[in-house]
């Protein structure tokens, strides 16, 4: 609830650092991006005023010398692969970022087609892609990638790829998710930029696990507990550790990965840059964090939400006992229950005394709210209702939406809409009292109200629906519900 997170000084440090390396390497950079580059609400939510976008308006900064490049993976393109947050597919989201991008002034050079061997959903895209006018270039699949270093670099590995026109000294890369092949893209780069006599280096852009805090600091164990379905598993780097006497943080994919890195950075330009992966990034957000309590207790929040998010999904998709498992792992480590989230206790004890299905809201002064489930109305569309009372200063015995107003809706809901629940949803006493505010001051203050969610902490005994999910994600708040379906 309270900021922890100095934004500004992370946008003014952290485009400092990225122009450090550029010069490092004779003005031309291939930048790893891992993570979102926004849209990155695990960040904003474990470091409480880092916004969703502050890594892009930090590239904003750099605007005049960087271009974006964009890596989409064949292999996923022929799966159709789903961004669960959003809701697309891989291939439309990468339209999008690329609209998002050029909308703030940043360049796009082009999109890489990576583990190409003629998928003919690969051919389509490129043909789609290229009558909108942007460039596309494939990247093939090596055999024996990446321990085959003797293969990959040569000209029947990397020097099959085709060559990427960049015209910038920073170029930027990025996928729509994990596995798309951004550091092999980046890596071939490196070897086709050395041929044409260009000393190009490359750096990793990865916002966690953080470097330079300890191993088992709740943000850091956040992270885990993220990634707990990828089995990411935050590591001391002892590569760092036995060259400079440091203790650093990374996790075991990058310190898996790094002897052959380093084989492959031998061959390209005669020896490494590189001591270990910690010296590849560039992250610099663990010097930004200005009130460490409210950071450690957002992280521990973030770790409890992740874990009711994978009992949630093991309840409806039934295929991810070992995330569960993980995270409840975690959470044994970190000492942590989920009682340290207060809203779970309150719905639940509002579920105890009153026998129904209930919820509970954290407001931003440390207010709990709650609310159980009517005949009239599901236990988040009440909850919503009381809080914006609450904050309204309305006395909760006044009724918002009149009894009368509700039997129609739920009158269509059932006998015309065929639907099984009378009870109406978030998004329909919003509807509803938005038409009241026009005649009722009490409704008119209570929507003057809903900005005032914006970060504030929810729980339901039940799982709500998709619609009540998509109010509360839209409102900002940040939701848990225990593993239970609905009777």
């Amino acid at each position: 609830m309270e900021t922890g997170f100095d934004n500004e000084k992370y946008l003014k440090i952290q485009s400092e650092r990225i122009k450090e390396r550029i010069a490092q390497f004779g003005d031309k950079l291939y930048l790893e991006f891992g993570g979102k580059l926004f849209d990155d609400h695990h960040a904003s939510r474990v470091l409480p005023g880092f916004l969703p976008d502050s890594k892009l308006h930090m590239l904003m900064q750099l605007s005049d010398y960087s271009e974006v490049v964009m890596v989409i993976s064949a292999i996923d393109l022929e799966k159709n692969k789903m961004r669960s947050d959003l809701g697309i597919t891989y291939d439309e989201d990468v339209l999008r970022l690329r609209s998002e991008f050029e909308k703030v002034g940043l360049f796009v050079g082009g999109v890489v087609i990576t583990h190409y061997n003629g998928q003919s959903s690969a051919d389509a895209y490129r043909n789609r892609l290229e009558r909108l006018g942007i460039k596309v270039y494939y990247h093939y699949t090596i055999d024996g990638y990446p321990h085959n270093v003797a293969l990959i670099d040569s000209d029947d590995g990397f020097g099959k790829n085709d060559y990427v026109e960049t015209q910038r000294p920073l170029v930027v890369v990025t996928a729509p998710g994990p596995g798309s092949g951004k550091m092999a893209v980046c890596l071939s780069q490196l070897y086709h930029e050395n041929k044409r006599g260009i000393k190009a280096g490359y750096a990793k852009f990865e916002t966690f696990p953080v470097w330079n805090l300890p191993l088992k600091h709740p943000v850091n164990i956040a992270y885990e507990a993220a990634t707990a379905d990828l089995n990411d598993v935050n590591m001391i780097d002892p590569f760092h550790l036995e060259t400079y006497g440091n203790i650093a943080v990374n996790y075991n994919r990058d310190i898996e990965i790094f002897p052959v890195l380093n084989a492959l950075f031998e061959g390209i330009y005669g020896e490494s840059p590189y001591k270990s992966p910690t010296d590849m990034g560039v992250n610099m957000i663990g010097f930004c964090m200005k009130d460490e309590d409210a950071c450690c207790n957002a992280a521990r929040e973030e770790i409890i939400r992740r874990y009711y998010y994978a009992l949630c999904n093991l309840a409806t998709k039934g295929n991810n006992e070992n995330e569960v498992n993980k995270i409840a792992l975690i959470m044994k480590q970190a000492k942590l229950t989920t009682d340290y989230r207060r809203t779970t206790v309150a719905a639940q004890e509002k579920k105890k005394l009153s026998g129904v299905h209930s919820a509970a809201i954290e407001l931003h002064d440390g207010t709990i709210i709650t609310a159980r489930t009517s005949a009239l109305l599901g236990p988040s569309a009440a909850l919503i209702l009381n809080a914006t009372k609450y904050l309204a200063g309305i006395s909760d015995e006044v009724k918002l939406i009149p009894e009368e107003m509700i039997s129609p809706i739920q009158k269509t809901k059932v006998e015309f809409l065929h639907g099984n629940n009378p009870r109406l949803h978030t998004d329909e006493v919003l509807v509803a009292i938005s038409i009241l505010s026009n005649h009722d001051e009490n409704c008119r203050k209570a929507l003057e109200q809903l900005p005032k969610l914006k970060g504030c902490q929810v729980h339901s005994t039940v799982m709500l629906s998709e619609v009540d999910r998509k109010i509360f994600k839209k409102l900002g708040v940040g939701l848990t519900c225990d593993p239970v379906k609905k009777g």
